[in-house]
């Protein structure tokens, strides 16, 4: 057994095709095949049904495939522990990030961070929030910039920032006449959403207390797969919606007249760095922790934890 095998079984495992795992891995399909067919006869069994399309595990094929990710995961590990004993910054770092982040995060840090660290090799995915902490959980991701606090086991939080959260009212919405707004004063009927698989679609629910009455009293609801959406909803429709203080800093002066604050204490979201327990890349992390909060505007690295909207 080898670990070129057990990279070509998880391959194709996750592609489920044998030509594009062979693509994937830079090998022809030949070379992946005999392979793989020479690890199942050591083995004496067979780990994929190949009579099925896609290719599909076998049952004692899924248990070598957990146990081949787990020695996988600790190569890799190993390899980390390797880089970082030599001290350097450099090495690849893979980052998650979820969509009510990126637009509005990565252009303040990213060109500074590539420019400061020539030899490290960032490689950034926008994903939601389940499915980029599992991408952390399986070592896909080195780290993620997502909304906390989420509590999930295997995971290590760091909180960097508090953002504020903001109405963004229609000048048709009763709330555009107010100074400050509260919870109450959202009418579920007029409040844009984002679509499910976003974390802020959550927050605005539970800040809103809504987590019930949308799906009771909605006569009409349209879900938007992104903040940018929704902005142009309120601006060219009617009603409401909540917005992050990230997603405001670009505005114009006649779209700035839409946004209202939230009575004291203001609802803020928490932004953090998460990776795995078993994370190793000290010097990365923090290079990378380093430059996200000398980019940030000053007033978020002031906000204060004061009323964190749950996830």
């Amino acid at each position: 057994m080898t670990l070129v095998q057990l990279e070509y079984i998880l391959a194709v495992d996750e592609h489920r095709h044998f030509a594009t795992a062979a693509s994937h891995c830079f090998v022809t399909q030949p070379t992946l095949s005999m392979q793989i067919q020479k690890l199942e006869e050591e083995l004496g069994i067979k780990l994929f049904d190949r009579s099925r399309q896609p290719v599909v595990p076998t049952p004692i094929g899924e248990e070598v495939l957990a146990h081949a990710r787990r020695v996988m995961l600790e190569v890799k590990l190993l390899e980390d522990v390797i880089k970082e004993k030599q001290g350097l910054i450099h090495g690849e770092l893979r980052l998650g990030i979820i969509p009510t982040l990126a637009p509005y995060l990565l252009p303040l840090f990213l060109q500074s961070f590539i420019d400061k660290y020539s030899d490290v090799q960032l490689k950034v995915k926008e994903m939601t929030t389940q499915p980029v902490l599992e991408a952390v959980l399986k070592g896909h991701l080195d780290m993620a910039l997502v909304v906390t606090p989420l509590h999930e086991t295997g995971l290590k939080e760091y909180p960097l920032f508090y953002e504020e959260m903001v109405a963004y009212v229609s000048k048709k919405n009763a709330a555009y006449k107010k100074t400050y707004v509260l919870p109450g004063d959202i009418d579920v009927h007029d409040l844009w959403l984002l679509e499910e698989g976003h974390c802020f679609r959550s927050q605005m629910l539970n800040l809103c207390e809504l987590q019930k009455a949308h799906k009771d009293l909605l006569r009409f609801e349209y879900e938007a797969g992104s903040l940018e959406t929704l902005k142009k909803m309120v601006e060219t429709h009617r009603g409401i919606t909540i917005l992050p203080e990230l997603a405001t800093q670009d505005m114009s002066a006649s779209q700035r007249k839409l946004i209202r604050h939230f009575r004291s204490p203001a609802p803020v979201r928490e932004v953090s760095l998460v990776t795995s327990k078993t994370f190793v890349k000290e010097k990365l992390f923090l290079a990378l922790k380093e430059e996200l909060l000398n980019c940030i505007p000053e007033k978020l690295r002031k906000n204060k934890p004061r009323h964190v909207v749950p996830v």
